[in-house]
């Protein structure tokens, strides 16, 4: 979108928080760049350039403006909707694979040779992969310094600087203030950690955000032992590169509260990435809204309850065995079989609020239980021995870098395996936006009462105009029943 200036300056003209994240301001005059719904009055629009990322408009020599902390905008809903090598690296980036493994590891979890990942970023977004991770690392370290009490050495390294001298320079260069300076400006009315050692931070999206089936999927499946559903909150356990965490999530009208606690700090960059795929919080639901309504038949459903998102995941592999556990029985029973194998095979964590307890079950735990123990029909149990097989060898992978129709066919070639198993992981582990589940019972069921086709072949041919957000349709067809996957709890 930042080549077309019309409609940019159109935006930024009109404070529009719709397109914050999609593009950034860089005003020449005072070399500060911004969101385009920032408070203070636009510059002339000869003053204005526009880049496609924050790093971009690093690289360049512009520095973030303190109004409108153009760093803490939802990210790109571009990277969720697309699978091509820029949108997968994007993803890699966020979960902090540069960090961890650098522009080498980075390459080859795409197959891609570096050159061309560097040539293909700075042709799309303006930055490589180095500067895109080192305004991540900016980013995670402005946050630790304004939220917690940690000495700026602690932050320099969970932030991901390989030195003290390196975030000193990055932050100066980044928001024209030294660390301390940063922490001064900071405001006082900190929330209070409920936990020792707990991080508390906001989450922004894009509004309109309805939290009903997005926490209600996420509630009603809750696996005990992995989440629970207190006080208001999802809870849950992460594992994560450098160690585990437990996370609180709590919907705001402007902002999901997210309550981190983590073994490790190096993890928190991360984990912020997780929680915010698992809510799907880089969604445009204005854009997705759009295009649903102009079917006569989902515009009700549409202006309803505007705003849903697709519940997603925080560790694909792990969704990818609970489907297959839920294959052909309730909700209930899916959440057994699950809670029988995380107290059997996953590993013990302490929570200090009480109620979580283990971790849930790393592949290669899973790749060596034994197939007897498992209370499930034989197809299934081949059915879940060659899928963990599968994930534990890595000849099937899941990670947010996969390609989807490649992943998925993957999946369709595995026993056991048909459309609605591949469909559903394709939806909620892989983040297609565009998968869709037409042999679904649910889905066949609201077809009906709306009038729409009812057989998959017919359902199918009609969903074609609804492409590519067929996953968000899926969610207020869904929502058309009475089950507890719909409904925020009390």
């Amino acid at each position: 979108m930042h080549t077309d200036t019309e409609r940019c300056v159109r935006a930024v003209q009109s404070k529009d928080a719709r397109f914050d994240g999609w593009f950034f301001t860089a005003v020449l005059t005072t070399r500060i760049y911004c969101r385009p719904s920032c408070p203070v009055v636009p510059p002339k629009p000869e003053n204005m350039t526009f880049y496609p990322s924050a790093a971009a408009c690093q690289q360049a020599g512009f520095r973030a403006c303190k109004r409108c902390r153009p760093d803490t905008s939802p990210g790109s809903p571009e990277w969720n909707l697309r699978a091509d090598l820029t949108a997968r690296a994007m993803r890699l980036i966020a979960d902090g694979v540069v960090d961890r493994e650098g522009v080498p590891g980075l390459a080859a979890r795409l197959g891609y040779s570096t050159r061309q990942v560097e040539r293909q970023l700075l042709a799309e977004l303006g930055a490589g992969p180095l500067a895109l991770a080192r305004a991540q690392r900016a980013q995670t370290a402005r946050l630790l310094i304004e939220t917690t009490p940690l000495p700026m050495a602690d932050i320099a390294f969970a932030a991901g600087f390989s030195s003290i001298r390196t975030f000193n320079d990055t932050v100066r260069e980044v928001y024209a203030l030294a660390p301390s300076e940063l922490r001064t400006r900071a405001p006082k009315s900190r929330p209070a950690p409920t936990a020792p050692g707990a991080l508390s931070l906001r989450l922004p999206f894009r509004t309109p955000l309805n939290p009903d089936n997005l926490f209600g999927h996420l509630a009603a499946t809750a696996v005990p032992g992995v989440e629970e559903w207190r006080d208001g909150a999802y809870r849950r356990t992460l594992r994560l590169p450098y160690g585990h965490g437990i996370v609180a999530l709590t919907p705001h009208p402007d902002h999901i509260a997210c309550r981190l606690t983590l073994s490790d700090l190096r993890d928190l960059t991360v984990a912020i990435s997780r929680c915010r795929r698992l809510l799907d919080l880089d969604a445009d639901p204005t854009a997705i809204d759009d295009q649903l309504r102009a079917d006569p038949l989902l515009a009700p459903l549409v202006d309803k309850a505007p705003g849903r998102r697709v519940p997603r995941t925080v560790d694909e592999a792990e969704f990818a065995v609970r489907a297959v556990l839920g294959q052909q029985v309730s909700t209930a029973a899916a959440r057994t079989h699950a809670a029988r194998l995380v107290t059997a095979h996953g590993d013990p964590v302490d929570d200090p609020e009480g109620g979580l307890t283990h971790l849930f079950p790393s592949t290669g735990a899973l790749a060596a239980v034994d197939p007897e123990t498992l209370a499930m029909p034989k197809t299934r149990r081949t059915t879940f021995t060659t899928l963990v097989a599968r994930l534990s060898d890595g000849s099937v992978n899941l990670g947010v870098e996969s390609d989807w129709a490649e992943t998925r066919a993957r999946l369709l070639d595995l026993p056991g395996f048909g459309p609605w198993t591949a469909d559903v992981i394709a939806m909620r582990a892989l983040g297609d936006p565009d998968a869709f589940l037409p042999t679904d019972l649910g889905i066949r069921r609201a077809a009906a009462e709306l009038g729409l086709p009812s057989t998959p072949a017919a359902l199918t041919a009609r969903a074609a105009a609804w492409r590519p957000w067929r996953a968000y349709a899926v969610q207020y067809l869904w929502a058309t029943d009475d089950h507890p996957i719909n409904f925020l709890p009390v």
